[in-house]
């Protein structure tokens, strides 16, 4: 683990790492993967669950040491933000810190349809650097596009901050 955090390892990153509450927010996870999978679609990401599975009869130890090997290929942490993701403490804060650790860029998606970050908020990233979107396809899209760059700046400013966008760009994708 001390290699993969300190960004030692040399991998070549091109995966959107998920992370979300399989429990209560599978659906959303699934309809992400549908969109990606829709050709009338414009939404595209490369799911670094597709690398491995992690199985729930694993111990915690080897569910981990698999999604390292996810989080090595990983640019980007989605953080699907439902009713009870702030309280699960096994593995989604884990992932959550994990990304921090690496400077990975993080896009808190808002399954409450709030455009900012709220009171749903994990703590883990409640003081790091993020953009906050709705549960919406060409938002989550555009974060996809535009944020690894604007917080690879703002990440050498050490800023903390939560980002959203404004609202005339949802007017101008059609997002009411």
């Amino acid at each position: 683990e001390s290699e993969l955090l300190t960004g030692t390892l040399m991998a070549y990153r091109n995966k959107t790492y998920i992370c979300f509450d399989g429990d209560n927010n599978m659906h959303a996870y699934r309809l992400m993967q549908a969109w990606r999978d829709n050709e009338n679609h414009d939404f595209n990401f490369h799911d670094a669950h597709d690398l491995n599975s992690a199985r729930d009869t694993s111990t915690e130890e080897s569910i981990k040491r698999q999604l390292r090997v996810r989080f090595e290929k990983s640019k980007t942490l989605i953080v699907l933000i439902g009713d009870n993701t702030k309280y699960l403490l096994k593995f989604v804060k884990w992932e959550m810190e994990v990304a921090i650790k690496l400077d990975l860029p993080i896009i808190g998606v808002n399954l409450n349809g709030s455009r900012k970050s709220d009171a749903l908020c994990p703590p883990a990233i409640a003081n790091t650097l993020a953009v906050f979107v709705p549960f919406r396809q060409k938002i989550i899209a555009h974060a996809l596009d535009n944020w690894p760059p604007l917080h690879r700046y703002h990440s050498g400013l050490n800023d903390t901050r939560h980002y959203s966008y404004e609202d005339s760009l949802y007017t101008s994708m059609g997002i009411g």
